[in-house]
Order: C-alpha cells, then structure tokens, then sequence
C-alpha cells in the first residue's frame, strides 16, 4: 500500500508539472470592448483613374480566420505560396468595387463580379477606361477587367493566372490588351518526394566568402528544386479585351516582366539553374531578355549568376547590370546600372555606380551614361531634354537629387540638393507625376511647362503638417501653396489639376474620422467627396495627446499617450500603463530628436494594437521614441542597452511627473526588433512589472552576419553581439516575460526557435515566463482567432503581473 501511495504521488507530481509547463487551453476572447474594436467595419480603399476623372472604392475584408490560414501553402526558394491556386495568399482580398465621379457624384456600383469575389492585383489601363484584376477561389486565379463606361465587370481567363512569383500581368499601352503569366497547359501532376532518399545533401565552399543573412523558406535539396520548378514555371499569354488568347514565348521560370511604352516590346527576367540554398530566389541566377509582344528574341541583356558572395555592408550591392527598367518617356529605351566600385561600400571610389542606354532595336553597344557619386536609387522621368536622378549612401544616411539631360545621358549630373535622410524636417517632399501618353508616370508641369510639384508631409517640432510646394523651374525659387493647419491632419492624396489648382486629399480630426475632400487651393474651397461610417465610435470619449519630453542627454523625445475616458491626472488614483515602441538607430542627435506623427489624427486601430488596453483601465504611451544614436565616433549599437534604459527611464518619469503612471505598475511591450527592446529592458532594468513580447529575436548569435542597421559580424565584434543579446543574460532576469511568437514566422532573423530557445533558458534559470505559440502565424498575426487570443494573453498577463501586482 505504501508503494502503491508513492507511484500514484509520482505520478501527481509529474503530472501536475506536465499541466503547468504545457496548457492545452483552445482559442480564448479579451473582453466585449476590445472584440468590438477589432471586429470593427474595415473602411473602403479609394484609387483615382490615371486621368483624373474617375473614383473606384475597394470595399475590404476583416480579419481572416484560422481555417484560412491552415490552407495548403508551400515554403521554397524565399516564398511561400498555395499550391492550389498558383498564388501567394496574402489573406486579404477586395469583396466589391463601386466607381464615382471625381466630384463625388454619380456613384455606382460594379455589376458582374464573379461570386463570393477575392480581388487583388487592381490594374489601371493607361488610357484610365479599364480596370484589371485578378480573382481568387480554390482552383485557381482568374483575370478580370471592369469598364468603366458600364461598370460592369466580365472574365477574360480560366483559372490558369500563375501567381507564385508575382507581376502576374501588365497591360500593353493601347489599353486593349494584356499580357499574363500562365500555367503551362498540360503541366500535370507536382513532383512527389521519394520515400526513400538516394543520397545525401551536400553544400562545400571552397575558399570564398559567402556571408549572408538569415533567410527562411530556401531550398534544401533537388526535391524542392523539382517542386519549384513546377509551381513556378510559367508562360507568357497575350489576350485581348475578348478573351481571345495567343500563347508568346516558350515556358520558362519567369520572375517578373515588363511591356515597353510602346506596347512593342517585353522585358523578361527569368530565373536560371543551379539554383541557391542559402539564399532567396531574388537573388538565384538571372536571365535578361528582350522580346516583341509576339514573342520573337530580340536580345539578352545579360546573365547574372547567382549572388550568394557580395561584399559585406549597407550600400553593397552586386556586379553586373541591375535596377533594369524602361525609360517612361521614350517608345522604347532600356536602362539599367551597374556597380563601379565592385559593388563594394568599403571600397575608395570617386563614383559608385553608372547608369547605361539602350534604345530599340537594342543593337550595338549601350550608351554609356552619367555616373553617380553615391548607389543610384532611380529616375524620375520628365522631359526629352529635363530628368531627376536619386542617389542614397546608407552608411552617411545621406540622399542626393540631381537633374541630367535624357538625350545626352553622358553629358552628367547636375545637383539640386543633398540632405541627410535622418533630417525629417529638411525633407522638401516628393515631386509629382502624371501618366503620359503611353500611361507612364513623368513630372507633372503645368500648362507653361514651368512649375513642378512637392507634396511633402511637413515633419516639424508640432508634428507633422503635410504641404503642397511649388518649385519654378526656371529660376529654382520654391513657394508654399498650402499647409495643413490644426485641428485637423489633411494629407495631399494627389493633384488633380495643377492649372486649376485642384487637389485630392484625405483630412481627419482627433474626433472627426478620415475622409477624401476635394480643396480648391486657388479659392480655399473644401468639398467632401466620401462619407465612410466611423469605425471607432468607442474611442470618441478615450483621451489622447502627443506628449513631449527629453531623456537625460538632452535628446526631445515624443509620444501617444491615450487615457480611459474620464481620468484626471493629479486628481484620481494614477494607472497601470504600458509602453510600447520600437528603437531605431541614429547617425545624429539632430535626426533623433526629431518628432514623428500629429496630435490631430483620428485614432484608427490595427487589429492587435496595444491601445485597445486602454478600454481596460490601462493609460497606454503608443509609439514612444526610442532612439539609439551614434556616441562620439562609435556606431549607434555601441551602446544600445544603455540607451534603451536611457529611453524609457524618461518616458516613465515624464508621465509619473504628470500623475498618470502608477511607477510600480507598468509593464513595457513591442513586436520584432520592439520584442528585443523589451527583452533587454526586463533583462537591464528595473522600470518595468512585466513586459510582453511578440515575434522577437533574442540571441544575436543566430542572425551573425548582422541585423536591422548593425552591419558589423559576429566575428568582428563579439562582445557587442552577447552584450545585445538577451539570451546571453537569462540568468539576470527576475521580471515576468510572455513571449509570443508566430509558429510559421518566416521574417529573416525572427526565426520561432528565438523564441522557443529564449523560453528554455528562462525557464532554465526560474524565470517567470510564458510562451504562446500561434499556429498557422507568420510575422503578424492575420487569423481573427489568433489575434483575439492575443489579446487576451496580453491582458492575462497584465492584470497578473502590472495592474494588480503584488508588492
């Protein structure tokens, strides 16, 4: 009997651990008031014709549910797809289309859309009279095309639109036809996996160096080679607005195409063995071509081998022709670049890169054209004689815009300013463009063919202040046509007359919800265009301000801080709070300190935003700044931990000072690189009750070859790499730490093990800590019952360890 007693108190024991350590719990729900918030109506998208004329309303899905996301998906080559469908599966879709006039009027609805429709891939025809896209159900994808004279809608295609790689079809410039990418008729039955392996999978490298970050979903071995090949071989079909089809060009592993202006021509990229397993298919070997639109070789271009060795650094890039485009003002005129420097950052070069012309009919030599001193990062096209270049050097921040004449590209570069990318406030916006003839976007000029225009978003000290420049092209002098003014934030969505002065934009208030007006900028006339019903009515009576503050170096620093509705600071009890925010690295103090965001947005809410606590008796500082800024002559990691407490220290204080925060009840949360923040502060600090992180990377071990902006390897500085690490000091933690994590999280560097590992070696060490893995879930969270879930783990914990906290 006594025996007997100690197996059956054992087996109790282990027992009883096993439920502890283990919970087999199902899908649980936060309360009423956050389900409300994330269920709430999904506002409508807006897009405006090519020709300004025309307004099509997207009508959007809510969250999906998990029953979607357990759909079939294949993971090869750097991409996830459904083998069903020949598509990525992005679990949103469009569910219906209406048009309206540019004015507002004459709304109606789109008839023939397919049932139970899933649109994506929205296509503008240049002339602005049609619309194609693509329609999703399990067997396949469909290609569509809407008119708008009779908005209605009618099928062009069978289920054949081969959708794995994407750029699954463009239109030709006479607006009547397009080209799509096809599954090959008669491809047949996917490869099956041997039962038995015939040998083993061999990787060697042979004394060169192929240091690459950390990517997921790659190819492992000639199975998934044979399963790629066959979900992502692909043929060029050319159909008219009848449906009347012509198969161009033979099937081949296509990942991308474009049609010249003109119609005449194609630009083709395929995809070339051997094929890599250690880095994505973007990078495999590539093929250039140029065909006609009847499928007939004209010219490769080039052949590019797989780039698996490039030299280390932000700013490197890869050797040979790249960034190959169409000119948008010419019928047909290829450009591309290439590195002058090796493609190598660290290298002494006077000029990094230069841009080379090749015109129809593609024979001879390409005109050499201008070089640029920093990596080309693209053209904005214009004129035959007037176009911008832009140029970036990540390693300085530092931007360049400089304007070169088309028919003379070798003639060079002139400048017209140079600013660093860290100066918000100096930003001077983005010059706007408008379809041409062949529905290629160039500047947009005025009538006299003076002015160009800025739409900028107006970063200041009070907050963004979106504007509207002009820039006279003559003498250079720029004046302000208009500014957004308090209380509202109005952002220019895009001019719709420059002559008239006429403008598109989308203007909301704290307590006013977004909306699209019409502002006549000559008379200052204002006309609403939509009425979307307001998705948060619940949050009308919630408080909210930008906060601003400084750390202790003297840094400004900012924030969202949101009350429950009916709190006074200084006169009630002060609250739990929660912060949450993600770091990111500066150059310069100046750039740091810089204030992001509006007092005068309406507070619209993601469906796994921290605020919603705020329903919960939480007061919630959203976005808080969190800069990590280079020291001295060291890089902004140098001293990362330091700052990170630096950081939150005084945000804390600020809002105890304020008689907000409760200090002994507040809890720090983030996602991604805001997961490793909250790691290290837990790890580092003494601010915080407890803290919840999602999808997170925790030993920097795992990503050695560099991570986020720190482009410095493991092997070159170790110590920076364990010191950032939170795994590295699990046996330092003492604070309560959830760790969610998406069980298929395919993001480079924030592989699920991060977390799994992390868990184990708190644990290890007697930590409280939870792990909650979503299954189905990659990066973000998408299915509904994941997202509530989250919701209310987040609050399990923080009721548990931050609101009633036991001293």
């Amino acid at each position: 009997m006594k025996a007997t007693y100690v197996i059956y108190t054992v087996l109790f024991a282990l027992f009883a651990f096993h439920a502890t350590a283990q919970e087999e719990v199902g899908y649980k729900e936060p309360p009423a008031e956050i389900i409300e918030l994330v269920d709430a109506p999904v506002t409508p998208s807006m897009q405006i014709g090519p020709r300004n004329n025309v307004i099509l309303l997207l009508e959007n899905t809510g969250l999906p549910t998990i029953e979607d996301l357990a759909s079939e998906e294949l993971r090869l080559g750097g991409t996830r797809f459904n083998p069903r469908t020949n598509g990525r599966d992005f679990g949103r879709y469009h569910t219906g289309l209406s048009l309206m006039d540019i004015d507002g009027s004459n709304e109606r609805q789109v008839t023939g859309l397919p049932e139970d429709p899933r649109i994506q891939r929205v296509s503008w025809s240049p002339d602005g009279q049609k619309i194609a896209f693509t329609h999703t159900h399990d067997g396949g994808i469909e290609l569509w095309v809407l008119d708008m004279a009779t908005a209605e809608a009618t099928q062009l295609s069978g289920p054949v639109i081969n959708d794995v790689l994407g750029n699954a079809f463009n239109w030709l410039s006479d607006s009547e036809t397009i080209i799509y990418k096809a599954v090959p008729e008669g491809r047949g039955e996917a490869p099956e996996r041997p039962r038995v392996a015939t040998g083993p999978n061999i990787q060697q490298s042979i004394g060169e160096r192929a240091a690459v970050r950390t990517f997921q979903d790659l190819l492992s071995d000639r199975y998934d080679e044979a399963i790629f090949d066959h979900y992502t071989t692909s043929q060029l079909v050319k159909t008219d607005l009848e449906g009347n089809t012509e198969p161009i060009w033979q099937s081949a592993v296509i990942s991308s195409f474009n049609t010249s202006p003109d119609g005449q021509y194609i630009r083709v990229t395929t995809l070339q063995k051997p094929y890599s397993y250690i880095v994505p298919f973007s990078r495999f070997a590539q093929r250039y071509d140029i065909i006609d639109v009847d499928g007939n070789h004209i010219r490769t271009l080039a052949d590019i081998p797989v780039t698996e060795v490039m030299p280390q650094g932000f700013g490197a890039t890869r050797e040979g022709p790249r960034n190959i485009s169409w000119r948008n003002d010419a019928p047909a005129t290829i450009i591309w670049a290439e590195a002058l420097d090796g493609g190598d950052p660290r290298a002494e070069a006077t000029y990094r890169d230069q841009v080379f012309f090749l015109e129809a009919p593609f024979e001879g030599d390409p005109i050499e054209g201008f070089k640029t001193n920093y990596r080309y990062s693209g053209i904005t096209w214009g004129t035959s004689d007037f176009a911008l270049v832009s140029e970036f050097w990540q390693p300085t921040r530092m931007a360049r815009m400089s304007s070169f004449h088309p028919e003379d590209p070798a003639a060079g570069l002139t400048l017209l300013g140079e600013r660093s990318a860290e100066d918000r406030y100096g930003d001077p916006g983005r010059l706007q463009t408008a379809p041409n003839e062949y529905g290629r976007n160039v500047l947009m000029f005025d009538e006299q063919a003076r002015h160009l225009y800025l739409i900028g978003q107006g970063a200041s000290p009070e907050g963004n202040r979106p504007f509207i420049d002009q820039y006279d092209f003559e003498t250079g002098d720029t004046i302000r046509l208009w500014r957004s003014e308090s209380p509202y934030y109005e952002n220019p969505v895009r001019i719709i007359d420059p002559d008239r002065q006429l403008v598109m934009t989308r203007r909301e208030a704290v307590e006013e919800r977004p909306n699209y007006y019409l502002r006549d900028l000559g008379n200052d006339n204002l006309t609403q265009i939509t009425d979307f019903p307001e998705p948060f009515p619940q949050m009308r009576e919630v408080y909210k301000e930008m906060l601003h503050y400084e750390r202790e170096d003297g840094i400004p620093l900012s924030g969202e801080i949101f009350l429950p509705p009916g709190f006074e600071p200084g006169v009630d009890d002060p609250l739990p709070t929660i912060l949450w925010a993600y770091p990111r690295e500066f150059l310069t103090a100046d750039g740091a300190g810089q204030v992001t965001g509006s007092p005068y947005t309406y507070t619209r809410l993601g469906p796994s935003s921290i605020v919603m606590l705020v329903t919960q008796g939480y007061a919630v500082l959203n976005n808080a700044s969190f800069p990590i800024v280079a020291q001295d002559d060291g890089e902004p990691n140098d001293t990362f931990v330091e700052q990170l407490v630096t950081n939150a220290d005084a945000a804390i204080s600020n809002l105890v000072e304020m008689g907000i925060t409760d200090p002994n009840r507040v809890g720090v949360s983030g996602h991604s690189y805001g997961a490793f923040m909250t790691a290290n502060l837990l790890t580092h600090s003494d601010i915080f009750a407890a803290g919840v992180a999602r999808s997170g990377a925790y030993n920097r071990t795992f990503t050695p070859f560099g991570f986020q902006f720190e482009e410095r390897t493991y092997w070159q500085a170790p110590d920076l790499y364990n010191a950032m690490s939170p795994f590295m000091h699990a046996d330092k933690m003492e604070t309560p730490m959830l760790l969610i994590h998406g069980a298929d999280d395919n993001n480079a560097g924030t592989f699920p093990m991060q977390s799994e590992r992390y868990y184990d070696a708190l644990r290890g060490h007697g930590a409280t800590v939870r792990l909650v893995m979503l299954p189905h879930e990659s990066h973000g969270y998408r299915a509904r019952e994941s997202v509530l879930h989250m919701h209310w783990e987040w609050l399990e914990w923080l009721d548990k360890y931050v609101k009633h906290r036991e001293e």
